[in-house]
Parts: C-alpha cells; sequence; structure tokens
C-alpha cells in the first residue's frame, strides 16, 4: 500500500542530507579510530604496510580477499582466461558439445590443481549420489545429500577426508571445502530434478558436466541443474542488443569496486577495529553503528565482486547466472536477507517454497524456515555462532509474517485504510528502520563476534537511550524512505502500459 504514495520532492532532498550527513560524520569517527590506533599491538597481525608513499598501512584482516586479489589472483586469472579461450573456441566449432568442454576443462583444471586424491573424492561423491537419484525418491535424496555434506561439516568425518588431499599447494584446505561442499549440493539439486524427470534419467555424464563447470567449482554460485542443463545444451546462440558492450562494463566496475575497496582498507579498519575490545569500548556510539553497518556493506560488496566476476564469464559462456545479492543498504525485510543468490534460490525451490507454498500461513511459514535454516546451518558449519546466526534469523522471518498478519486484522487495517497512502508509508517505514537495525545486529554476530553484536546492541539500545537510539534511528528511517521511493518508480516501469481502446467511430459512421 505505502510503496503506491510517492514522496514529495522536498522530503526527497531531505532524506538525503540527512542520510548523507550522518554516513558522513559515522565515517569520520572510524577514520579517527583508525588514525590514531593504528600502532596498538592488537592490530599488529591485521594492519600490515600498503602504501608507502602516502605512509597509510592497510587492512588485511578479511583472508578472503587477501586470497582471492593476492595469493590466489594469478591462478584464478590463469583458469578462467583458459576457459574463457577454449569455450570460445569450442562453442563456435562444436555448439553441440560445448557443455562437454566446460566438464572436461573444468575437471582436468581440478585435478591438476589438486590432485589425484582430491578427485577420486569428488567422484565418489558423485556416484553415490547419482545411484540414490536412480531411486527417484526425494526424500532419500536428501538424506543421501544431507548425510554426504554432514561428513565434510562434522568432526572426525571432515578432517580424515582432508587428510586424504596432500599437496604443497597452499590454498588447498580452502578449496577442498569449496569444491566439496558446492559439488555435494550440485549433486543433490540434480538428484531431485531427475526425481521430476518424467521418462527415464540423467546420465553420469550429464552429473559430471554439471558439475565440473569451473567458474562455479570451487565458489560458486550454485545453479539448479535444470537451469544449467537447459542453457548449457543450448545451441541457438544470440546475443541480446548491446550485450558485450554491458560485459565490459560490469567488469570494468567489477574491477573499479576492487580499487575503492582497497583505498578503504587503508583508511578505515572496519574489520581490524571491532576485534579489538578494549578499543570498542572507548568509541562513540555512532562510531559503532557505522562499523556494525559497514561491516555487513562490505560483506556485500566481497559477495558481489566475487560473483560478479564469477557471472561475467558464464554469461560470456551464454548462461544466465545467479545475480549478485541486494545490497544491504537496500533492505529492511528479513525476506530479502541473503548475501548468495545462488545458495538462497536452491533453498528456496527445495526446501523454503516447496514447505512453505504461499508462505501465508503461520505454522507451515514455520516449518519451512525451521527447515531453511537446519540445511543452512548444516551448509556453515554447526557451530555455536551459527546456531546462534540462524535462530535469529528464523525468528526475524518469522517475526515479519506475525506482524504482517495482526495488521491486516481490524482494527488495525481499518485505521490504515483511514489515515492515506502517504502517512501509513511514514509509520510503515519507523518498523522498517526498527527492522534494519535488526537484521544489522543478527548478522553482524556472524561477521565478526558475538561480543561485538552484543556491544552495539547495548549501545545503540540501552546506554544509548535516548539520544543515540532516535538519532540513528531517524536516520534508518531516511535510508528505508529513499529505498522505497526506489522500489516505487522501479515498480511503475516495470508496470505495463494500459491498452488504449481502439476508436472505431469511424467504422459506426460507415
Amino acid at each position: 500500500m505505502g510503496i503506491k504514495a510517492a514522496l514529495p520532492r522536498y522530503e526527497l532532498y531531505l532524506y538525503t542530507a540527512v542520510l548523507g550527513l550522518a554516513l558522513i560524520w559515522a565515517g569520520s569517527w572510524i577514520f579517527e579510530a583508525s588514525s590514531d590506533h593504528v600502532n596498538r599491538k592488537a592490530f599488529k597481525e591485521s594492519v600490515k604496510p600498503g602504501w608507502h608513499y602516502f605512509g597509510r598501512k592497510m587492512d588485511v584482516a578479511d583472508f578472503e580477499w587477501a586470497m582471492w586479489f593476492s595469493t590466489f589472483r594469478n591462478h584464478i586469472l590463469f583458469a578462467l582466461t583458459g576457459h574463457v579461450i577454449f569455450a570460445k573456441i569450442f562453442t563456435i566449432v562444436a555448439p553441440k558439445h560445448r557443455s562437454l568442454i566446460f566438464g572436461v576443462y573444468g575437471g582436468v583444471a581440478v585435478l591438476v590443481t589438486m590432485g589425484w586424491t582430491y578427485m577420486a573424492l569428488l567422484l565418489s561423491h558423485c556416484i553415490i549420489l547419482y545411484s540414490v537419484a536412480l531411486v527417484k525418491k526425494k526424500w532419500l535424496c536428501f538424506a543421501a545429500g544431507l548425510g554426504t555434506l554432514a561428513s565434510i561439516k562434522l568432526e572426525p568425518y571432515n578432517s580424515w577426508q582432508e587428510a586424504l588431499v596432500t599437496g604443497s599447494f597452499d590454498l588447498q584446505d580452502i578449496l577442498f571445502y569449496g569444491g566439496c561442499g558446492f559439488t555435494i549440493m550440485r549433486c543433490m539439486s540434480f538428484g531431485l530434478e531427475n526425481c521430476e524427470k518424467k521418462d527415464g534419467n540423467y546420465t553420469f555424464s550429464d552429473l559430471l558436466r554439471y558439475n565440473f563447470y569451473l567458474p562455479f567449482f570451487f565458489f560458486g554460485p550454485i545453479m539448479t541443474f535444470d537451469l544449467y542443463h537447459a542453457q548449457a545444451n543450448n545451441t541457438q546462440l544470440t546475443r541480446r542488443e548491446r550485450e558485450m558492450w554491458n560485459i565490459t562494463t560490469k567488469a570494468l566496475l567489477h574491477l573499479g569496486i576492487i580499487l575503492i575497496v582497497d583505498v578503504f582498507f587503508h583508511y578505515l579498519y572496519i574489520l581490524t577495529i571491532p576485534t579489538d575490545m578494549k578499543l570498542v569500548t572507548k568509541l562513540s556510539d555512532w562510531c559503532l553503528a557505522g562499523l556494525a553497518y559497514s561491516n555487513l556493506v562490505y560483506d556485500w560488496v566481497k559477495a558481489a565482486v566475487m560473483f560478479g566476476v564469477i557471472n561475467t564469464v558464464a554469461t560470456l559462456d551464454h548462461l544466465d547466472p545467479p545475480q549478485p545479492p541486494k545490497c544491504i543498504t537496500m533492505l529492511y525485510v528479513f525476506a530479502e536477507t541473503h548475501f548468495d543468490r545462488g545458495i538462497n534460490d536452491w533453498l528456496c525451490k527445495y526446501v523454503y517454497d516447496y514447505i512453505g507454498e504461499d508462505h501465508t500461513k503461520i505454522f507451515r511459514e514455520l516449518l519451512a524456515t525451521i527447515c531453511t535454516f537446519a540445511v543452512t546451518t548444516l551448509w556453515l558449519g554447526p557451530c555455536d555462532l551459527v546456531y546462534l546466526w540462524s535462530f535469529f534469523n528464523c525468528f526475524g522471518l518469522n517475526f515479519e509474517l506475525w506482524v504482517a498478519k495482526l495488521f491486516s486484522l481490524p482494527p488495525f487495517s481499518t485505521i490504515e485504510g483511514a489515515m492515506g497512502e502517504a502517512m501509513s508509508r511514514r509509520i510503515r517505514g519507523v518498523f522498517n528502520a526498527a527492522n534494519f537495525w535488526a537484521i544489522v545486529l543478527y548478522n553482524v554476530l556472524s561477521l565478526n563476534s558475538l561480543e561485538f553484536a552484543k556491544m552495539v546492541a547495548r549501545r545503540l539500545i540501552v546506554k544509548g537511550f535516548p539520544l543515540s537510539t532516535l538519532s540513528v534511528l531517524l536516520v534508518t528511517y531516511c535510508g528505508v524512505q529513499l529505498v522505497k521511493e526506489r522500489e516505487r518508480q522501479q515498480a511503475l516501469l516495470q508496470e505495463p502500459e494500459p491498452v488504449k481502446p481502439v476508436d472505431d467511430g469511424k467504422e459506426k459512421a460507415e
């Protein structure tokens, strides 16, 4: 209801000004903390020399970012460049067999990188789950898949399998879990889609071609088997208008984002500061709020860059891969909160939507979310922090439905209908602003630590009340209203134009 009401232009300017000033204010606090405490002993391991000519050290606390753009950069570029070249050649020469070439090149790259024992382990997973898929029982595919996934996430089975992978490559342990985890999820998708196949079964070759597509193999995203199989075996390969221009633009955009993140890591130590709780206790409320928010934004940027680079290669292969996640700044409902759209699509198709159906029934929705987060917990690796993260996000998703159900009943629905769209939107914006910070706090505990999340919550809700609490809520409210206005404009653009009635006055005259 609220999305249909347009914001007055002066409100847009006001919200933009308030939000911009608040971000600059919080950023200045983080910059001051980064500059004043750069030589702290607690920072020694995670703040390293960076731009010597500017005299700035760099935040290197995120090993994943450092791995992708330093240690593993050359390996990624070499492997993906080879994939693009081979894919392009065989797409022109033999388009009917391009899915086979994708699988063969990916299998050889994995074999050369990780060795025979790792390849044998992956093939054993594929063989077991393929055999189960032939039975065409969904519950059996799920049981076998989750049991296999547990074998690489729970002790002592994961350590035993990891010990089989030997070699001198420094990143084998990281690639081990990525390749095995995504392989099992892809095999489960294959098995579940095979259950839906009416005539016969998909072949083991289809599974291997799907699994060993190199751009998706180690780091995702996951494309469900039905989508990949249809797109990889499509021989009618055409480009949409300006598609290559869009691909080039996105590639340059990702390069620009990488450089911007590098700049920020030199001036704002958003990852290192939250690890030093002695320093955190001395920071202002605005600095803590900015750190919590910026950590989630950075995690989104990291996912967007990684999946964006991979998706660029996949698009060159005439695939339509899962898109990067929605920016945390644009989120004010739990239903859209995800940092891996591939995993999210997989969970929605096979668990959440399958059990929850239309997501309007409270108890069915509760069962659907519990099952979804149970699978997610196993995927992330069961531990106390993951349990806590899953519980809070599962609760948030259900609480949204409970509140929506409550306010759809009289007298709340009657009151909202009488107050008009503009006022309804403003009231909803207040609740959405509070929900935004619930999303931030529930997710920052998995990105940083439980202690940091508790500190932010205590300072913004208890010790900072009412000044810090209400001022942060006001700024968030401004941001939510701007996001709602953007969504309203996009909805208007996507609405089909009304069909004009045919003027048959001339015919009647005749």
